[in-house]
Parts: C-alpha cells; structure tokens; sequence
C-alpha cells in the first residue's frame, strides 16, 4: 500500500497539492470457460466442436482534480495456452482500452478527448460490446451538454495507420472518419425520447487506385416508457448514403414490451426487423442493414449466428422472442426463446426456400458471489432449418449447442482523496 500511495505521487506531484483530487483503482480478472458446438455457424457433417477458456484482464485508474477527470485502463485479453511458440510469454501483450481526459467547462458543458467508449442507450448502434473479452472503444474527441432532462453529445474521429509523410491507405478493418450526434430528452419520469445521427466513412481505392472515402449514414429515434409495473422501448433506424461506391438503403425496428408480474419475476416479448437483400436481387444497391458498432451478442440471440463479426450484406432478419427474468437473493435466472426469420427472399438456382431460419433457446444464471465476485453461465441451444442450412452452410440435424461459465472478479484496490 505505501508503494501505491508513493505511485500516486509521482503521478501527480506536488504542485497540486492544495487543490482537491481522488484517485481510484480497479482491478478486473475474468476468464470465461466456453463449450462451442455450432457456435456462430451451424456444424457441417463430421465436423465437432471445441472447448477453451479466454480471459480478459484490466487494471483501471480513475483520477479527479477539480473540472478535470482523467482515465486509463489496460488492458490484456487472452487464451489460455495461447503462448508464443516455443516460449512461454503471452503473444498479445497489454493494450490500453481507454485512455481519456475531460474538462468540465461549466457544470453543463464538457469535452473529452482521447480513446473512450461511445455506449449509448440501449447499444444496438454505438455500444461497448462488453461481452466481448476485448470490448470496443474508440480515439476520438466528444462534447457535452447535460441538464438534468436534456443531453447533447456529438463528436468525432479520424483515423490513420500511423504519423505518415505521405497519403497512406488506411488499410485497417475500420472507419477513416467519424462523426455523430446524440440527444436525449427525460420529458417526465415515465417518458424518454433519443435521436441519433451517426455519420462514418469507410477509405478504398477506385479503379485508378485513387484513395476516396465515402460516407454511410445511420439515424433514428429510441423511445422508453417506463411506469409502474410496464417497461417498453421502442426504435428505428435508417441507414443511407453510399459504401465503396455503392448505395446504401437499409433499415431496423423493433419494438420490446416487459411486464413486472411480480417484485422478482419479470415478462417480456419483442420483436426486430432488419432488413436485407434478396439472395436473387442483382442490383448493386446494399439493401441490409448494419448495426455498425452495437453490443450485437445482447440482440438476437446469444450464439451469435447473426451480426457479430457475420450476417452482414444477406437476407436480414427477423427475431421474435420471449423473455422470462426471475431474480432470488443473489440468483438471476433468464429464458429467452427466439424465432428466426429472413427479412429477404431466400431463393436457390432451383427453389424459393421458407423464410424461417430457426429456433434458438438461451438460458442463462447469475450469482453474486462475494461482494467483487460474481459467477454467471448458460447454455443455449440452435434449431436450425433447411434455410439456416443455405445461408450458413451447415448441416441443421447436428447438435448445435453452446455453453458458457464466466466468474468475474472486481477489487477496488486503491483508493485516495484529499
């Protein structure tokens, strides 16, 4: 502890001495044992599936001196075994997840500069894709306006390969350009309204390996409504502009309505449209939407067969589903059934295939250990169809399953204020 306290000093000298400043660091370990036999794809025939624990490990500090707030975190993610070959070093090294600082201009007005997370409402388009053992963050820089029913967010980023001396592809698997605005309106306490603009340009070479960047817009309301026993929420979201010289028309909706039957038990079913494109259609229009940067594993279903890191540019989906939430002490329980349709015409060089995709059933528990422990599972199961067959190309008769043990451990391990 007096190491750390000595750290700290250092950190921030002296010369601030008489003004107030707190600092805070947390530690998080948590590996994630996973049993994946038709993860993500349907199995194909004498094909198994495999087993294997990741882990992602972050030590955060979280420092305050009067309007300024600094954060870093770093941040490892790994395999266990997964080494260096004939070494005994980890390959992926430490990476840093978060590195930001913020001014507060006023109590209503604030920037933020450097590599922070953008997650905002329920995350279907800008998220931190938590479950994710690397999770998503972004270099940019943000603005803010906050009152206490109003919020403005909007910034932007740009993104280059490294400090070139000349015009360089950006050859990395991400955007070139970045821009967005967020609102978000509390008109009473039952009733909340968002909008979202969000502007991203992708960088390619044309035919005369010219380097051009076109831009892609996504935007749409979210609405809430929360009172009493009922919670629902409510969004659309148009996508628009053009991608690598082609055009882009797509868009999402869903509706979700949940119901608090008892003080631990709650009900809820939903529905989500996005929509896609005809695997006949010839034109060159993207007609499939993209999420873009969503918490995509929250949403239609947890094997992830559809919009994490897959789906993109197909049939689009539809997702009917159910959810049961029954909380006990430290215990939560979820069911959540899903019914998969295509959005699009699924059509074969000799048939036009049913649009049902599949059933997929996810059950997951939660169990507060101790006070920074907590132990969290489930196991889901895919029922596939003929056409999850087509578009996956897998075989649907298999067992497709997958199962998952997370234990996640969160200490504070310092904490100072003067």
């Amino acid at each position: 502890m007096k190491k750390i306290k000595l750290i700290a000093l250092l950190l921030f000298g002296t010369g601030v001495a008489l003004q107030a400043q707190e600092l805070d660091v947390n530690l998080q370990i948590r590996p994630r044992f996973e049993y994946r036999n038709g993860y993500k794809q349907l199995l194909q025939e004498a094909q198994e599936g495999t087993s294997q624990i990741s882990q992602r490990s972050r030590l955060n500090f979280n420092y305050k001196q009067e309007d300024l707030i600094v954060k870093l975190t770093l941040q490892n993610t790994r395999t266990w075994g997964d080494v260096v070959p004939a070494a005994t070093a980890d390959k992926n090294g430490v990476a840093v997840f978060e590195a930001w600082a913020q001014y507060n201009f006023t109590e209503k007005w604030s920037a933020r500069m450097g590599r922070q997370v953008l997650s905002y409402d329920n995350q279907r388009i800008l998220g931190e894709q938590d479950w994710g053992q690397q999770a998503q963050s972004h270099d940019a820089l943000t603005v803010s306006f906050h009152t206490e029913k109003q919020k403005l967010d909007f910034g932007g980023a740009y993104n280059s390969t490294a400090e070139n001396v000349l015009q360089t592809p950006y050859t990395v698997a991400s955007y070139k350009a970045l821009q967005y605005a967020w609102y978000h309106n509390q008109f009473n306490e039952a009733f909340g309204l968002s909008f979202l603009l969000l502007n991203t340009g992708y960088e390619y070479a044309n035919a005369d390996a010219k380097l051009l960047v076109d831009y892609k817009q996504t935007f749409g309301p979210y609405l809430t409504y929360k009172k009493g026993k009922i919670d629902t929420n409510f969004w659309v979201h148009g996508q628009t502009g053009k991608s690598t010289d082609l055009q882009v028309s797509a868009w999402n909706a869903a509706a979700n309505f949940n119901y608090s039957i008892t003080d631990s038990f709650k009900a809820g079913l939903g529905y989500e449209f996005l929509s896609g494109k005809d695997t006949n259609d010839a034109s060159t229009v993207i007609k499939s939407f993209n999420p873009i940067f969503g918490t995509n594993h929250g949403f239609n279903g947890y094997m992830d067969y559809f919009y994490v890191g897959n789906h993109l540019n197909n049939v689009g989906l539809q997702d009917a589903f159910i959810k049961l939430n029954y909380n006990v002490n430290k215990w939560q329980f979820a069911l959540m059934p899903h019914v998969f349709l295509s959005a699009a015409d699924v059509v074969t060089p000799t048939e036009k295939l049913d649009s049902y995709l599949g059933t997929e059933i996810d059950a997951t528990f939660g169990y507060n250990f101790k006070k920074d422990i907590t132990v969290s599972g489930g196991y889901s199961q895919m029922f596939g169809s003929k056409t999850l067959e087509f578009i996956k190309n897998g075989d649907a008769g298999h067992t497709n399953n997958w199962a998952w043990l997370m234990i996640s451990v969160n200490p504070r391990i310092f904490s100072w204020k003067k």
